[in-house]
């Protein structure tokens, strides 16, 4: 199976683009939705975090391992793949190739949690294609909790998407990148406040067409997962909002698993 990972419900992006362009690929889903959100953790207790969850998800036969965290993939990328044989993807580079590809001004905006904006890797990552592009961050450390709790429609977060992205307005960006796996569940409202002239980076998106071509190039592969069951949803915590939002967004049916790290593969 497809292993995926995230600190909550935002991860269920990438297991909606896998759904989208990688179909009848099962997907092993944890949530860490008991100590969500990890963006204002340190940088240890992150990578502590993400080393539990890969581990976790490879117990229960997952072969394939994507880090649908933003903040994970920003700190414990390298921990992961030294940790683990099986293939690891992260969300950062992917989207960062794509929006240095896509920018015509040269002047990038990313969002994402104070841990990812802080780590700068996105910006070392965009860099490593072209260094001539000038990134900004910023920082918006409420838009996951709002997320998490239902309030995507709320005029709440309407003010306060708006209110944290009127720095960029003012730094004439083309292109942003949507720095938050959770972040794409409010993505028209984000699109309406930043300019519908700016262009929107999902990296959710983009490390799914990694995993797909790496899959039309590792066929054994491929055909293994395939022979694996229909996806799992598990998480730490079970949370009033999880389900609803979960088939609300993948349009399924969607019953979660609530599972404690230590428990055996037979969960």
């Amino acid at each position: 199976m497809i292993g995926v990972f995230d600190s909550g419900i935002g991860g269920l992006t990438v297991v909606k683009e896998i759904t989208k362009q990688l179909p009848g690929m099962p997907v092993l889903y944890l949530g860490d939705t008991a100590r969500t959100p990890y963006g204002n953790k340190s940088p240890e207790t992150i990578g502590q975090y993400a080393l539990q969850d890969a581990r976790f998800l490879i117990d229960h036969g997952a072969t394939v391992i994507v880090v649908a965290c933003n903040s994970a993939s920003s700190v414990a990328s390298k921990i992961l793949n030294s940790e683990f044989d099986n293939p690891v993807f992260e969300v950062i580079t992917p989207a960062a190739r794509r929006a240095a590809t896509l920018t015509k001004k040269k002047r990038v905006g990313v969002i994402g949690t104070r841990a990812t904006i802080g780590s700068r890797a996105y910006e070392q990552a965009i860099h490593a294609v072209d260094d001539r592009v000038s990134v900004m961050g910023q920082a918006c450390p409420l838009f996951v909790p709002l997320i998490e709790e239902g309030w995507a429609k709320k005029g709440e977060t309407t003010r306060i998407v708006k209110l944290s992205l009127q720095g960029l307005k003012t730094k004439n960006i083309d292109t942003l990148i949507l720095g938050c796996t959770h972040y794409p569940i409010i993505r028209d409202l984000i699109h309406a406040k930043i300019g519908k002239r700016v262009t929107l980076v999902d990296p959710a998106e983009e490390v799914v067409k990694d995993l797909r071509q790496y899959l039309d190039a590792h066929q054994a592969v491929a055909q293994s997962l395939r022979s694996a069951a229909d996806h799992r949803f598990m998480v730490t915590d079970v949370t009033e909002h999880f389900q609803s939002i979960a088939q609300s967004w993948l349009k399924r049916s969607v019953r979660l698993e609530k599972v404690t790290f230590g428990e055996g593969p037979g969960v």
